[in-house]
């Protein structure tokens, strides 16, 4: 797995077809999962998508270390920001209050398979702005603060705008995971948060019985 591919000149060459069709046909590729396309590098062999509980809230640093793999992120925004209407009213603080915001892509052995952007109720988590979170995740630091009591899923499939697409190096044409995740400490609401996965690269999964 992980192996590249010839580059869409070289198909051309050795099959004859026009650029178009290969073009045509590593978008398929991509959107089956079977192989994965890197803006600017150039297109591998998908390996096995990584998967994550879709009725439970965990935090991926630890999914990405049960498979075996590194688990390493880049903070592209830690900050304060005025809040707009619909996250000031989820977080019941009001519009124009104070909220902390990140942003931040999760690597699976260097690999792009998390954008999370996540807004934050400072009464909750007061230190949140001085977190190093390349040593730790969001998620982490919250779950020692504000100990989760309950949390809500919501999954959609979406193409990502180019400014997301730049983060995780995903193709502008793939489908990705939008899950927006809502989480409380008591019955007082923490965070929200919008977790972004290319299509290729996760897949989500649940369980559940009958009685």
């Amino acid at each position: 797995e992980d192996d590249a591919l010839p580059s869409e000149s070289q198909f051309v060459d050795a099959l004859g077809l026009s650029r178009m069709t290969v073009n045509r046909a590593l978008r398929e590729l991509a959107a089956d999962g079977v192989i994965r396309r890197v803006m600017g590098v150039g297109s591998f062999v998908a390996p096995r998508k990584a998967s994550s509980a879709l009725l439970e809230v965990h935090d991926i640093a630890d999914e990405v270390r049960a498979r075996g793999r590194r688990h390493t992120t880049r903070v592209l925004f830690l900050g304060e920001e005025p809040a707009d209407e619909h996250t000031g009213a989820h977080l019941g603080i009001g519009t124009g209050r104070p909220v902390f915001r990140s942003r931040v892509v999760h690597c699976e052995d260097g690999v792009p398979l998390q954008l999370e952007d996540r807004y934050v109720n400072p009464a909750f988590a007061p230190g949140y702005l001085d977190q190093d979170f390349t040593l730790g995740t969001p998620f982490a630091f919250l779950s020692k603060v504000a100990p989760l009591g309950r949390g809500e899923h919501i999954v959609e499939a979406v193409l990502a705008s180019p400014q997301d697409c730049a983060a995780l190096g995903a193709d502008p044409a793939e489908p990705c995971l939008l899950v927006h995740r809502r989480t409380w400490s008591r019955d007082a609401l923490v965070s929200i948060a919008r977790l972004l996965h290319p299509g290729s690269r996760y897949r989500l999964e649940g369980a559940f019985a009958t009685h």
